[in-house]
């Protein structure tokens, strides 16, 4: 019997050689077949791992959300303890823009998904957008946490504000992955709004 590591190295490979397909060629043009072409397997493997391709797709999310929460822990590292409230969400929102290939990857893959999933039930019927729940959860907990620290104003609704700050983000992101603005504007966007959620000191 394999071992349980074996299950799990064979999983990451079919993942990733289905990411590199969808940032080359787009998430519409993959398929098991081609999965399995660009790891170098056979396609009974791909669907020993995976009956179908949702499946296998929604797995690839949730790899690369994982490691866009890496990326985040990652641009925190070298900051003082404690880390400023501002800091902390700035640095959240500022991952999940396409500024870099794997940031764009996750962005174009998720993007991709969603929109595949309006016509595709396979695809729909994957819960893709408790990713994106969880993100504005933890996106509020972290503003009602800055707003019991005083960094926030009392009257400002966390959730509220988490949701906006996240559609103001995913639109952002989009812009820039089609050349509408530069990551340098997108990001100066988001600072105009954290400005005025975080008021001077």
């Amino acid at each position: 019997m394999p071992r349980t590591a074996d299950h799990a190295e064979r999983r990451s490979q079919l993942i990733a050689a289905l990411v590199r397909v969808a940032a080359r060629d787009g998430l519409h043009a993959v398929t098991m077949r081609s999965v399995a072409a660009e790891a170098g397997v056979s396609l009974r493997l791909v669907q020993y791992y995976f009956d179908t391709k949702a499946q296998l797709v929604h797995a690839a999310l949730r790899h690369l959300e994982a490691q866009s929460n890496q990326r985040w822990a990652a641009r925190l590292a070298d900051q003082p303890d404690p880390v400023e409230p501002r800091v902390v969400v700035e640095a959240f929102l500022a991952e999940a823009l396409p500024t870099d290939e794997p940031s764009r990857v996750f962005h174009t893959v998720w993007t991709s998904y969603a929109v595949l999933a309006m016509t595709d039930p396979d695809l729909a019927a994957q819960p893709f957008v408790d990713g994106p729940n969880h993100l504005e959860a933890q996106l509020a907990q972290l503003l009602r946490r800055a707003q019991d620290q005083g960094r926030i104003p009392a009257d400002r609704n966390p959730a509220i504000e988490a949701a906006r700050l996240l559609m103001v983000t995913h639109g952002l992101g989009t812009s820039i992955l089609v050349g509408r603005h530069t990551p340098d504007a997108a990001q100066a966007v988001l600072r105009y709004h954290l400005d005025r959620l975080f008021p001077p000191a």
